[in-house]
C-alpha cells in the first residue's frame, strides 16, 4: 500500500512525453487509494516552496489531455539541490505527512532521491523515493533507453530528411547542431531517415569521441567531392583532444546553470565557428549552419507511439513498485527480444548521478557516422512515424543538337 500523501515532481529538461509519465502515477496512485496526491510547481524548488496543486481532485478527461500535451505541466527546475537543499526539502515532505516522492527526471533527479532516502533512514521516517526516467539524451544508466528520447530521436530524424531534400535541391553545406552534452545518441538519430546512398547527414560528430577542427574540414572536402554537397550533424558537446568542449574555446564568456554545466545549446556559436572554418578552408560559397536548440525537446505534433506508451507505464509501474516492492529505487526500462520491454526497479545507486555513453558497437570506425547496429537499435523507437521520400526516375531527354554548342 502507499503510506502518507504522495507527491509528484518534474525535474530537468522538458519532454514531448513527459506528462504520459505524470498522468500515468497520478492516476494510479489515485487507484490504490493514497491519502493525497499532490503535484510540485517547478520540481525541488516547488516543494521548498511549498506550492503545492492537489492532483487528486483533476478529472480524468482533463488529465488525458494533459498527458498528450507536451512539455512539463507541473513545470520544471534547473536546481541541483546539495545536502542542504534536500534537507529542506526532507523538512517540508515530513511537514505535509509526505511520504511517497516521485520524481520524474535524468540523472540529477534521481541523486536527489538518494539523498532523500538517506535522510528518511536517518530518522526513521519511512519516506518511499522512487525515480521515473526521461530524457532526450538517452542517457540513463541500465536502462535501454529512455522516455522522451524516442520522440527526439524522431523530430531530429524527420528534420533532417527534411533538410536532406533541400540540401540535395539546393547544393551546398550545411552543419546541424543537435543536443547532448556527454552522449551522442540524439545527434546519431539524425541518420534514421536515410534511404538512399547519397542521402545525409553524411557526416556525424559525437561527443563519445575527439573532435579536430582540422580533420574535420578534411572530411567535409571529401564528402562535399563524392557527393557535390554535404550534411553535418553535430553534438552541442563535441570536445578536443584535452576534454574541453569546442564551445568553450570560442569564448571565455560562458553562461552556466546551476549544474555547472556550460549553456551549449542557448547560442549559435558552435555553429557559426564550423561553418566559418568550412567556408575560410574549401572555398565553398553556399554553407549554412542551424542549432536545434529547445526544438527537438517538445515539438508538438512529432511523437513516437512506442514513446506516449512506455512513458506511460513508467508512471504507473512506479506507484506499483512503491506499493509492492517495499524499497526504493529507479525504474528501468529493458529490452526483450525483437523488441519488447520489461519495467524493472533498479537501486538508486545504480543510475543517480551517472551518465550512460553510446557505446562503440553504434559508432563507425571512421568517428564520423554511426555503425547498422546503431539503427537497429533506434527504429524501434521511433516506430513507423518516419515518412518515405521518394525521387524522380524519369529518363534525361536527349537532345541531339544543343543550342548551348
Amino acid at each position: 500500500m502507499l503510506h502518507g500523501k504522495v507527491l509528484i515532481a518534474q525535474g530537468g529538461g522538458p519532454t514531448a512525453v513527459i506528462n504520459q509519465s505524470l498522468v500515468g502515477a497520478v492516476q494510479e496512485a489515485r487507484r490504490w487509494k493514497a491519502d493525497g496526491v499532490y503535484g510540485a510547481m517547478h520540481g525541488v524548488s516547488g516543494i521548498i516552496n511549498e506550492k503545492f496543486v492537489d492532483l487528486a481532485q483533476e478529472s480524468d478527461v482533463n488529465l488525458e489531455q494533459v498527458a498528450t500535451s507536451p512539455c512539463s505541466a507541473l513545470g520544471s527546475t534547473r536546481d541541483k539541490p546539495d545536502l542542504a537543499y534536500c534537507q529542506e526539502i526532507f523538512r517540508v515532505l515530513k511537514t505535509h505527512d509526505i511520504k511517497t516522492f516521485f520524481y520524474i527526471g535524468g540523472n540529477d533527479s534521481s541523486d536527489t532521491l538518494r539523498i532523500l532516502v538517506d535522510e528518511g533512514q536517518k530518522v526513521n521516517y519511512g519516506l518511499r523515493c522512487i525515480h521515473i526516467p526521461k530524457t532526450i539524451d538517452n542517457d540513463l544508466m541500465i536502462s535501454d533507453h529512455t522516455p522522451g528520447f524516442p520522440s527526439a530521436a524522431l523530430f531530429v530524424a524527420r528534420a533532417f530528411a527534411g533538410i536532406n531534400m533541400d540540401n540535395r535541391a539546393l547544393p551546398g553545406v550545411y552543419v546541424g547542431v543537435v543536443m547532448g552534452r556527454h552522449a551522442g545518441f540524439l545527434t546519431a538519430a539524425s541518420a534514421l531517415a536515410r534511404q538512399f546512398d547519397d542521402d545525409g547527414p553524411h557526416l556525424i560528430y559525437l561527443p563519445e569521441r575527439n573532435f579536430d577542427l582540422d580533420n574535420f574540414v578534411n572530411d567535409v572536402k571529401s564528402a562535399y567531392h563524392k557527393y557535390g554537397r554535404c550534411i553535418i550533424a553535430v553534438s552541442e558537446g563535441i570536445h578536443n583532444q584535452r576534454g574541453v568542449p569546442i564551445s568553450n574555446t570560442i569564448s571565455n564568456d560562458v553562461e552556466r546553470d546551476a549544474h555547472g554545466n556550460v549553456q551549449l545549446s542557448g547560442t549559435g556559436a558552435l555553429a557559426d565557428l564550423l561553418t566559418d572554418a568550412i567556408k575560410s578552408s574549401t572555398g565553398i560559397k553556399r554553407v549554412r549552419g542551424d542549432t536545434f536548440g529547445y526544438l527537438q525537446r517538445s515539438f508538438l505534433g512529432c511523437v513516437s507511439k512506442i514513446d506516449q506508451l512506455e512513458a506511460r507505464e513508467v508512471g504507473i509501474k512506479a506507484v506499483q513498485f512503491a506499493a509492492n516492492a517495499g524499497r526504493d529505487g529507479a525504474i528501468t526500462i529493458h529490452r526483450v527480444g525483437d523488441y519488447a520491454v520489461d519495467y524493472r526497479l533498479t537501486e538508486l545507486r545504480d543510475v543517480a548521478g551517472k551518465t550512460k555513453l553510446m557505446g562503440d558497437s553504434f559508432i563507425a570506425e571512421s568517428g564520423a557516422d554511426v555503425t547498422p547496429a546503431f539503427i537497429q537499435y533506434c527504429r524501434p523507437l521511433v516506430g513507423d512515424e518516419l515518412p518515405a521520400v521518394a525521387r524522380l526516375q524519369a529518363p534525361a531527354v536527349q537532345i541531339e543538337e544543343p543550342l548551348c554548342l
